[in-house]
């Protein structure tokens, strides 16, 4: 009866319009690969690198071009003649020395930049799937416990009335005991809105609007007992493989890639050119046809390129300083993760797991009482065992996202301990 109430009150909290599926963590997971906002903002920052890095190799491209004028002169003679030109010219840089290859070095570091931000984008966001689906499987099992402690309440309270109305007992004891079943009532309507909403978060998180799922699969979580490296050990490898780490040091490539292209603007450039050209007015200084090289050598370019110089300096300061910064927090980040894994195994996990075993006890106990007769405590038993298994999938689901963490951290990957299997 408990198991086809509960299912009603969850079709009632989700909206009929939604789509009901059943779900397992598996399938939540693979849509770290869908088309979510975040994921698309990434790969259009990506998109812009590459584009930029066309942009910086076109530098070096062949161009074909029209130019002309439509003019008129006045010649010795005093007449005024058509003095048109039409020309077709093709040139193509031939030494630039320096200022192409930096920029295309620039953009590919930034490539590699926008790289390294997609993929810490897919740990974030298969984080972000994890605490969402826990989320609906915690907010269902606070359900229960909330509805079977609302039960064991009301119970007591209709009781209580019973025997007030035959005149046992006092009119405080029975407003007490009401206010205690209303007490569990409201926490039980919160526990079932929380059900509809962690669905819907759940839903978007996986980019699935409306489709709610009805029933999640509780997943085995296997990797919660893998052995852990040393803090010492550990901290290298998650600064050599960070996401956000690399991405740093790429931007700070990529601002000396640009520093170097910038300066390169001091440098001469020397371009291939070959003209063939149409005119109105005959003269013996005028080729239909003519090829050459076509050199520049920059005298005084004013503050322009040195301001452009600064600017880059500052640029790949702020880079080095982000990224120094960053060390820090990874370190303190990566020793509070641990500690937090160490103490859920250590503590947390055995606590959890003997108040698991003494209530499974209590509550045999409590039935077998039951059918003898001697006491009517089953239901709160029932109640407490339920908070018991709140309180177990609570360490258990803290345990997997700590370790969740920890993989993004150290960019997908955790190094292998000495004397594991």
């Amino acid at each position: 009866m408990r198991r086809a109430a509960w299912s009603a009150l969850l079709a009632c909290a989700l909206s009929a319009a939604a789509a009901a599926e059943r779900l397992t963590l598996d399938e939540a997971l693979a849509a770290v690969s869908a088309a979510h906002p975040d994921r698309r903002v990434a790969e259009s920052e990506l998109a812009l690198s590459r584009a930029d890095r066309e942009q910086a190799a076109s530098r070096q491209d062949f161009s074909l071009f029209v130019d002309g004028s439509l003019r008129t002169g006045r010649r010795p003679d005093g007449e005024w003649k058509p003095d048109n030109i039409g020309r077709i010219v093709a040139r193509k840089p031939l030494l630039d020395f320096g200022r192409s290859s930096q920029a295309v070095a620039a953009a590919d570091q930034e490539i590699a930049a926008r790289q390294t931000a997609l993929f810490n984008v897919e740990h974030l966001r298969r984080i972000d799937i994890m605490a969402r689906y826990f989320d609906v499987l915690l907010a269902d099992q606070q359900y229960v416990v909330d509805n079977e402690f609302m039960t064991v309440a009301y119970l007591d309270w209709d009781k209580a009335r019973e025997r007030f109305e035959l005149g046992i007992g006092s009119r405080p004891d029975l407003l007490r005991l009401e206010a205690f079943y209303q007490d569990w009532r409201e926490r039980r309507s919160a526990s079932l809105q929380r059900m509809r909403s962690t669905r819907q978060k759940l839903a978007h998180t996986i980019y699935r609007p409306g489709k709610l799922p009805t029933e999640l699969v509780e997943p085995e979580l296997k990797d919660n007992a893998r052995p852990l490296p040393e803090y010492e050990s550990l901290l290298p490898w998650v600064i050599a493989r960070n996401p956000r780490v690399l991405t740093l040091q790429a931007q700070a490539g990529a601002a000396d890639a640009r520093l170097a292209a910038v300066r390169a603007e001091h440098n001469p450039t020397l371009d291939a050119e070959v003209i063939g050209g149409g005119y109105s007015r005959e003269s013996t200084t005028r080729d239909e046809l003519s090829a050459g090289l076509v050199f520049n050598i920059p005298l005084y370019q004013g503050r322009r390129v040195d301001a452009r110089m600064e600017r880059e300096r500052a640029q790949k300061e702020r880079s080095v300083a982000e990224l120094e910064k960053l060390k820090l927090e990874l370190a303190d980040t990566l020793l509070a993760t641990l500690q937090e894994i160490e103490w859920l195994r250590d503590s947390g996990r055995p606590a959890a797991g003997k108040q698991m075993e003494y209530r499974d006890w209590a509550l045999e106990r409590a039935r077998a009482e039951y059918e003898l007769e001697l006491k009517t405590n089953l239901g709160s038993s029932m109640a407490e065992t339920q908070a018991a298994q709140l309180r177990h999938k609570q360490v258990e689901y803290r345990l997997a996202l700590a370790f969740a963490r920890l993989e993004a951290l150290s960019g997908g990957s955790l190094p292998p301990v000495e004397g594991a299997r």
